[in-house]
């Protein structure tokens, strides 16, 4: 099957350093050496979209220096990756409530989707404070706000009002580290993805499980809700 979009939930960060008797820092600061491979695989690959689910909403929970640390690590890798992702052809996007991260943050997320807007490549998007109930949440409220009829909404009404319109769905959805569920992750947008579960963490997810992940996609079969096609009529 032909694969478009992958979007993946990168998982386990803070479980890998704790079994390596480091901390969960460590962790994520291994976990972003993953992120460059994985995008230089998407594009490798001819993907026309790649989404990481970077930071939920509920990961605003987490102990503070957790999350001061996590937004550190992140800065440094906007500041030391924008130019060359904009070199590459990477058209970058973010989803999310951007108004919650720290100003500086938000700063380089703009610059960095603007510098890239032209761009023709591989669509990267980082779910950023981000949550799909409170997407969904927020496109109500706007479609109220804007005054839409009952009889005008429809799905591709509604789709012009999430963060991801004008992004194709994910055909593929992978999560790394066991876990077995979405947590929160596009789930208006993954209504019919295929789903890819690996208890490798994501500190160790290399190009090659990637590619891996990718082939046991194309095996599949998507109906759709319809009859495979040997039942089909002819």
């Amino acid at each position: 099957m032909n694969i478009k979009h992958v979007a993946i939930i990168m998982d386990g960060n803070g479980r890998w350093a704790e079994l390596r008797g480091l901390s969960r820092i460590e962790g994520h600061r291994e976990g972003v050496k993953r992120v460059g491979d994985i995008i230089s695989t998407a594009v490798e690959m001819n993907l026309s979209a790649l989404t990481l689910y970077v930071f939920s909403m509920e990961n605003w929970r987490r102990p503070r220096p957790e999350v001061e640390a996590l937004m550190s690590i992140l800065e440094i890798y906007l500041r030391n990756e924008m130019q060359k992702l904009a070199k590459d052809n990477i058209v970058f996007r973010v989803i999310g409530d951007m108004a919650k991260l720290p100003r500086g943050i938000q700063s380089l997320l703009e610059d960095f989707e603007s510098i890239t807007r032209t761009n023709t490549g591989l669509i990267l998007t980082a779910a950023l404070s981000y949550g799909s109930k409170d997407e969904i949440l927020r496109a109500v409220r706007n479609i109220i706000k804007d005054g839409l009829k009952p009889e005008e909404i429809d799905e591709k009404a509604f789709e012009g009002y999430l963060y991801t319109r004008g992004i194709p769905d994910p055909d593929l959805v992978i999560r790394t580290s066991g876990e077995m569920r979405l947590s929160n992750f596009l789930l208006w947008q993954a209504a019919y993805s295929e789903l890819y579960f690996t208890d490798t963490m994501w500190p160790d997810f290399t190009k090659e499980e990637f590619k891996s992940a990718i082939n046991d996609y194309q095996k599949r079969e998507r109906r759709f809700g319809a009859l495979p096609n040997v039942f089909s009529s002819k």
